[in-house]
């Protein structure tokens, strides 16, 4: 099986198209003591809770998230760390069983990159209206262990390592990233509009570049996003050029009727 194809490279896939998913953290309440007339409150802890986030994720897969310290998730967190996340897309098909998901494990934490506040404030424009407040604050997910189902007699377990991209070529993405986003919006804004337009059959023709990584690129036309694979990863600023320089060829002959 080529890498290509493998399951951690299914499992990245479904991350780098997500906007949501399902987080389940260890859920703290407190019930009343069971001694009578006292109105102490003992706590009990350990019942799954699950919620609905939104997330983005780092150029080697991390989920990344945002939170309000009063959600309940965020103060489960507190208390332990360990949690899971849910990712599917499989609800859409007649049959959901045969559809893809992965459940991601890990120890998710607080962080003050700006690089992870870019990344997830690119893919989640609208968080730019309370991201800055102080009660909130973005969080990344360490991935420990990973649950990958590609649909019947298709599930496989794997650690994070095998999950996660190398960080050396992660690294190398990361720090030109932004460079890259701005020149090819401004300097190559018809070959960004040809990879949504020809290269995957997108509506419109104004969409804009939000992100690269190792595997492809994220795009956006007001509120429609969509993902463009690479055939390779990529590991420097050197192959990545050369990646979209393909890629811009390949469109503008579509385009041409070639």
């Amino acid at each position: 099986m080529s890498d290509e194809q493998s399951p951690p490279c299914e499992a990245r896939g479904l991350i780098r198209r997500a906007r949501s998913a399902a987080l389940a953290t260890a859920l703290t309440v407190r019930r009343k003591s069971p001694q009578a007339g006292k109105r102490r409150r003992q706590q009990a802890q350990d019942w799954p809770y699950a919620s609905m986030v939104t997330l983005a994720c780092d150029g080697d897969a991390s989920p990344l998230l945002l939170f309000s310290d009063i959600a309940d998730h965020s103060r489960n967190l507190k208390t332990l760390e360990r949690a899971s996340l849910l990712i599917e897309a499989a609800s859409g098909l007649p049959n959901p069983q045969t559809g893809p998901r992965v459940t991601i494990m890990g120890r998710i934490e607080k962080t003050d990159d700006p690089h992870h506040a870019r990344r997830f404030l690119a893919r989640h424009p609208g968080a730019r209206m309370y991201a800055g407040f102080r009660d909130f604050n973005f969080y990344r997910m360490s991935v420990e262990r990973v649950h990958f189902v590609g649909g019947f007699g298709r599930a496989v377990w794997f650690q994070g390592r095998k999950f996660l991209l190398d960080a050396k070529s992660s690294a190398a993405i990361v720090a030109c990233e932004e460079d890259v986003l701005a020149h090819m919006n401004k300097d190559h804004a018809e070959a960004v509009a040809l990879y949504g337009h020809r290269l995957l059959s997108r509506r419109g023709k104004t969409w804009t570049m939000i992100g690269v990584d190792p595997e492809g690129a994220d795009l956006r036309l007001r509120g429609t996003y969509a993902r463009l694979d690479f055939a390779k990863p990529v590991r420097d600023r050197d192959s990545l050029r050369a990646e979209l320089l393909r890629l811009a060829q390949k469109a503008r002959r579509l385009a041409a009727g070639c």
